[in-house]
């Protein structure tokens, strides 16, 4: 007996359509991510884009090279960020803790 395909809510489908037309993310990308098929999520995405009135245009490679490049350097300035909040905390934490180097 073959194993039972798996089913996906109208919902669902129109949920994830919309995660590759609203960020302008791959269909590769937004599949791995959700753990469905490329090919599967490729037709959601043409049915709701055949259902919009005036669907976005898709990024061209410039564009996608822009945005990669971009979300790299958000990625960066979260981590320097978390660091730079840890180090604050430490030293706030160390200044406390060494009363005596204040009257310095």
């Amino acid at each position: 007996m073959g194993a039972k395909r798996k089913s996906y809510t109208p919902k669902f489908r129109q949920e994830a359509a919309r995660l590759v037309i609203d960020t302008g993310r791959t269909i590769a990308e937004v599949a791995r991510e959700i753990g469905v098929g490329e090919a599967l999520l490729g037709r959601w995405v043409a049915i709701e884009r055949s259902r919009m009135d005036d669907p976005p245009e898709a990024l061209d490679v410039d564009e996608r090279a822009e945005l990669e490049r971009l979300r790299r350097e958000v990625a960066e300035l979260r981590m320097d960020r978390q660091f730079l909040k840890k180090a604050a905390a430490f030293f706030a934490i160390e200044n406390a803790s060494n009363p005596s180097e204040r009257s310095r």
